[in-house]
């Protein structure tokens, strides 16, 4: 399981748990919504690529940008519920019109704090 940590150790993850930590509350269902269009330059360069084939540098760029974004403000909105982590975080995207894209960070807030007990195994009800 891979933790991704902001500078505050602000938890998100894509598991249902966090290993060693225990959930004290749920806050709910957070989210981080972006919509991101390339510019009219970056637009011909891509148009222009795609002649040749191979990977669109300008594109992956974009999204990646885009995603982080998401991410960002996902835990900005968790942080505003008063979670200090995220399990169970997606992403998910969708075009709108022929230029722009939507990318959307999703996951449920929680408040976890440290497990000093011994360990168990998950269990399912």
């Amino acid at each position: 399981m891979k933790l991704q940590m902001d500078k505050e150790n602000f938890m998100v993850v894509s598991t249902n748990y966090i290993s060693g930590y225990r959930i004290k509350d749920i806050p709910g269902f957070t989210y981080g919504l972006v919509v991101r269009s390339r510019g009219l330059g970056g637009n011909i360069v891509a148009s222009l690529r795609t002649i040749f084939g191979g990977e669109i540098k300008e594109y992956t760029e974009l999204l990646n940008e885009a995603r982080q974004n998401a991410l960002d403000r996902l835990i900005e909105h968790a942080k505003s519920m008063g979670a200090n982590a995220v399990i169970n975080v997606r992403f998910d995207s969708s075009e709108i019109g022929a230029n722009m894209s939507e990318i959307i960070a999703y996951g449920t807030a929680v408040v976890i704090e440290k497990d000093d007990g011994e360990a168990q195994a998950v269990r399912l009800m």
